[in-house]
């Protein structure tokens, strides 16, 4: 037995099982909700401490062998996305205590919150395709809901264009699976791997890539199918808002480069340029919606956007230094993103609003917040030394190596765009005087517009936000330890082998002639 496999997907549903047993008490939810998270992140560094030492950890649900029953499987990538997914919990479940009012808090928040846990960490564990749509449907479902939390209209227009479109993409998911169940029998993805290596339809397989492509694509808010998310992320409670940035479509994100690394490798001839040029658009219409933008929150939703044009980007190129490069983008992004919702968040209880032209001063009155929006922010855009330089460069780099000019100068020209949105925020928001019609003192309001007003201590707001700045300078200073482990992905990855054997046991071993090329060079 592996427990520490299973409990990161099963200890959110058990702290999500007792905040509704403790549904009256909302002490008690609290309590739950920041002890649960705290409980998630030492497990998720005791996966991260095992799977550095061992390489693959798996357990067999059930006591059902592979490929008959569900896996749970974790790597290098899986370990690290655990981790990032228990950190962000963990500052959203303090940032919560105080952003977030009895009217969100009596109708299920902290439910919701940790049954969202569970459905990412369960994503990124699993190893049966599935199991993963099941996953993502337990995402929508809560996501939905807090999504409406609180019923203001802005909220449920933005709710019926997030969820008409993630079923849309729901559709196509479990359609690409029965389709691909009918071609080879199973639903395990190791076994899946073994088995499209000898298919005989070629083509379908290739239809089954795009079919995979597309679904993943919308839920990672790529192009063309993105809009969803810039018409419905500035709509909820801040805190909300802040733990879809950091952790939704990044499970998107983690699906194309599970799925295009493991099963459909071999597609990627024909489905390369594809990724890449959708990658590019992705970078573009999201960093000149964000441009166009003077709304704090809606900013940041179409520059969600942007970034994950890169990330896609790393995974086109397809080498391990590229997939290093996109997993980085992965890792950083979800910080500094959660940060900067946060940040928002804090900006809107002091002034009232998420408008940029009515908000300003904060420089001089809010020094330590202007630093970890500053160190957030230019992060973001990969400003050097911060840790969204080294994602970019590496990205950059692998571009140029593939002979991929054009792509590598839309990013590097996104990026400049991206330095300019945030120089635009930083000077309405910090750098400017505040206008006249705008002298308000701090708001006691919560930042979720929750109608209930409600006065609570801000330095609650502000621990996470230094933690999360600080963990974005960390990424900066250890970029080249980090790096190694970046780049142990970007081998496990593009050699999955390892991830095929350590799942499938001697069901692998008879299949070798499956795992590698006719030079006998493991599958690329």
């Amino acid at each position: 037995m592996r427990p520490e496999v299973a409990l990161p997907v099963l200890l959110p549903l058990l702290s999500g099982a007792i905040s509704l047993l403790f549904w009256r008490s909302r002490p008690m939810q609290r309590f739950t909700a920041v002890a649960g998270n705290l409980a998630l992140l030492v497990v998720a560094l005791w996966l991260m401490a095992s799977v550095s030492a061992e390489g693959y950890v798996t357990i067999q649900m059930g006591g059902w062998e592979a490929p008959y029953g569900i896996t749970l499987v974790a790597d290098m990538l899986s370990a690290v996305m655990v981790v990032l997914t228990a950190m962000i919990g963990l500052a959203l479940a303090v940032y919560s205590l105080a952003s977030t009012g009895p009217d969100h808090e009596k109708f299920g928040y902290y439910p919701l919150m940790h049954l969202l846990l569970a459905g990412v960490a369960g994503a990124f564990l699993t190893g049966d395709i599935f199991n993963l749509y099941v996953w993502f449907e337990v995402m929508l479902v809560a996501s939905f809901a807090l999504l409406i939390l609180g019923g203001e209209k802005a909220q449920m227009e933005g709710a019926i264009k997030y969820v008409t479109l993630n079923l849309l993409a729901s559709v196509i998911f479990l359609t690409a699976i029965g389709l691909l169940y009918g071609m080879v029998g199973t639903l395990n993805m190791a076994d899946i791997a073994l088995r499209l290596a000898e298919a005989e339809h070629r083509g379908m397989v290739e239809v089954l890539a795009v079919m995979f492509m597309v679904a993943f694509g919308i839920k990672a808010a790529a192009f063309p199918l993105f809009f969803w998310l810039p018409a419905s992320y500035h709509t909820p409670p801040v805190a909300v808002s802040a733990l879809f940035a950091g952790l939704l479509t990044k499970v998107g994100v983690y699906s194309l480069f599970r799925v295009f690394t493991l099963m459909f490798d071999e597609t990627m001839d024909y489905t390369q340029d594809l990724l890449i040029w959708g990658a590019a658009l992705t970078m573009v219409t999201g960093v000149l919606g964000a441009a166009a933008q003077y709304e704090f929150r809606r900013i940041l939703s179409f520059h969600i956007v942007s970034q994950i044009g890169y990330m896609i980007l790393g995974l086109a190129l397809f080498t391990p230094l590229a997939i290093a490069g996109g997993i980085f983008a992965v890792m950083h992004n979800i910080v500094v993103k959660t940060n900067l919702f946060l940040i928002s968040g804090v900006t809107r209880r002091l002034q009232g609003t998420y408008q940029l032209k009515k908000m300003g001063g904060l420089y001089r009155e809010r020094p330590w917040l202007a630093v970890a929006f500053f160190i957030s922010a230019f992060s973001l855009a990969g400003v050097p030394p911060l840790s969204g330089f080294f994602a970019k460069f590496v990205i950059v780099r692998a571009g140029i190596e593939a002979e991929a000019y054009v792509v590598t100068a839309i990013a590097l020209a996104v990026g400049l765009m991206t330095l300019y949105s945030m120089v635009k925020i930083w000077h309405e928001v910090f750098w400017k005087a505040l206008p006249e019609d705008n002298l308000v003192p701090e708001v006691e309001m919560v930042a979720g517009d929750d109608s209930r007003m409600v006065k609570p201590s801000l330095w609650l707001m502000y621990l996470p936000v230094g933690w999360l700045a600080l963990c974005a300078v960390l990424i900066g200073i250890y970029a080249q330890p980090l790096m190694e482990i970046m780049a142990i992905i970007g081998d496990q990855l593009t050699n999955p082998r390892g991830y095929i054997e350590a799942v499938m046991g001697q069901e692998a071993h008879g299949s070798d002639a499956l795992l590698e090329a006719p030079s006998g060079e493991a599958r690329p």
